[in-house]
C-alpha cells in the first residue's frame, strides 16, 4: 500500500483586536495550507490583513475559514439555519477575506468551515450542497471530511474535494469527528503515532481503534489547529512526517 499525500494545514487568525490565538507566525513557518478566519467566530480586518500578509511571505496557501455567526463561543455551538442562509453567511465571509487577498497578490486557495458548521455539513447533505455552492461561485475547492456529505456534495457538484484529517483531535468509533469547545493536550508520541497510522496504512485512529479514512482517498491534509496546548510542536511534528513521508513516496 502507498502511502498518502500529505500536507499540513492550520486554522489561523483566530484572535480579535488585542487579544491574540496561538502563535500565527511561527505556525505559518510548518504548514501548507492556512485556513483564515474571517470574522464571524473570531478575527476583524486588521487580524485578517495580517494573517494573509503572513501566509504570503511563508509562501502558504490562503483559504476561508467561515463560521456560524457565534464570536462569544466561537463557532463551537450549533446553529439552526436555512441552506439560503448559510450560504449567504459563507459567501459574506469568503468575500470579506478575498478583499485582503486582492490587496495582498494573493489567489484564494480553498473554502474549509468551522467548528459546529463544519460537523453540521457533513451530516446533512442539504447544508453540505450549500457551502458546495458557495466553494463552486467562488471556483476554489472544498476542504472537510472524507467519507461524509462533504465529499459526495463535491463529487456532485463538480467541486474538488481536499480530504481532511485532524492530528489533534478525537475520532468516535463510527469515525465521527468529536469537535470540543476546548482543545485538550495531545502528546506527541500519540500524535505520531495517529500520523504514521493514516499515512502509511490509510487508517484513522479512533476511541475505540482504526478505520480506513475514506473509500478512494489518495491524497490528505492534516489539521493542526492553532489554539491546540503546544501547537507549534505538534505541527513541527506533523510536518518533518509529512515531508519524510512524501520524499520516500516520491510525491513532488
Amino acid at each position: 500500500m502507498k502511502a498518502l499525500k500529505a500536507t499540513v494545514n492550520c486554522d489561523m487568525g483566530e484572535g480579535y483586536s488585542l487579544y491574540s490565538m496561538g502563535d500565527d507566525e511561527a505556525l505559518m513557518k510548518t504548514i501548507h495550507l492556512a485556513n483564515i478566519a474571517c470574522g464571524f467566530h473570531a478575527s476583524d480586518f486588521m487580524i485578517m490583513d495580517k494573517t494573509v500578509r503572513l501566509a504570503k511571505e511563508a509562501g502558504v496557501r490562503a483559504g476561508a475559514h467561515p463560521s456560524l455567526p457565534d464570536r462569544q463561543g466561537f463557532g463551537r455551538r450549533e446553529m439552526a439555519m436555512d441552506p439560503d442562509e448559510l450560504a449567504n453567511c459563507f459567501t459574506y465571509q469568503v468575500g470579506a477575506l478575498s478583499g485582503f487577498l486582492a490587496k495582498h497578490g494573493v489567489e484564494l486557495s480553498h473554502i474549509k468551515p468551522h467548528g459546529s458548521v463544519y460537523g453540521q455539513t457533513a451530516r446533512d447533505p442539504v447544508l453540505a450542497q450549500a457551502a458546495m455552492d458557495v466553494a463552486k461561485a467562488f471556483g476554489v475547492p472544498f476542504m472537510g471530511l472524507a467519507g461524509t456529505c462533504h465529499q459526495t456534495a463535491a463529487e456532485e457538484a463538480g467541486v474538488k474535494f481536499i480530504a481532511e484529517w485532524f492530528a489533534d483531535l478525537e475520532y468516535s468509533p463510527e469515525g465521527k469527528l468529536l469537535i470540543t469547545k476546548k482543545h485538550d493536550p495531545v502528546p506527541l508520541d500519540e500524535v505520531r503515532k495517529r500520523v504514521t497510522t493514516l499515512l502509511n496504512e490509510h487508517l484513522v485512529t479512533t476511541t475505540a481503534g482504526t478505520l480506513l479514512i475514506g473509500e478512494g482517498v489518495t491524497e490528505v491534509s492534516i489539521c493542526c489547529h492553532s489554539d491546540t496546548p503546544d501547537a507549534v510542536q505538534i505541527a513541527q511534528t506533523v510536518k518533518a512526517l509529512v515531508d519524510e513521508s512524501n520524499a520516500r513516496s516520491g510525491y513532488a
